[in-house]
């Protein structure tokens, strides 16, 4: 009995995150098929991932950069929709636009001497505009969630790390769990060695 319970928590774990990916992926292709409520399968999300990209070039040409500054200044202009569009476009930028945030990772030493550490990514190395010229900006992800803290910790306690950002994102919300990381720390390791 205690075989056939293992063989089953052995094809959970194979099959669950195969099947919550795939489930996630047709959602998200339903959601954008449907924008459109177009008859053909498939051609609502042909259709917008086309135009995105369409903007996409029309938005990188010096004559409609004007354009786009002129709407951008406009949305300034309002209070909660400022918000909201300088939010957005600031996290879509810092992960995938030209202005990458989430490039230096980092440990933070929280209690000096405790040997304790959190990862993080420095966001700002420099901190001058708010009067804390010896402080950077780290920000911290939490595990299992969309969300994380921003911490402003003065520089010497902040630690560069080696690695993918991209994988040490992965580690830190998978909790620790994620094979990339230690992938790159066994390479580290062997390196020095």
């Amino acid at each position: 009995m205690r075989k056939l319970i293992a063989y089953f928590l052995r094809g959970l774990i194979v099959t669950a995150p195969v099947a919550v990916t795939l489930w996630v992926c047709w959602a998200l292709f339903q959601r954008i098929d449907g924008l459109l409520n177009l008859s053909i399968p498939g051609a609502g999300f042909i259709v917008t991932i086309v135009t995105i990209t369409l903007v996409g070039v029309i938005a990188s040409s010096l004559v409609t950069a004007g354009i786009v500054s002129v709407i951008e200044s406009s949305i300034e202009k309002l209070p909660f929709v400022r918000l909201v569009y300088s939010s957005t476009r600031d996290l879509l930028n810092a992960f995938v636009g030209e202005k990458r945030r989430f490039d230096i990772p980092v440990t933070v030493s929280l209690v000096p001497g405790s040997g304790a550490k959190v990862i993080g990514f420095v966001t700002r190395e420099s901190l001058d505009i708010f009067g804390m010229p010896d402080y950077v900006a780290v920000y911290v992800p939490q595990a299992y969630a969309f969300a994380g803290h921003l911490l402003l910790v003065p520089a010497l306690q902040v630690e560069r790390m080696a690695g993918e950002s991209a994988d040490l994102m992965a580690f830190v919300v998978s909790g620790g769990v994620a094979d990339g990381a230690r992938r790159d720390a066994r390479a580290i390791k062997s390196d020095t060695t």
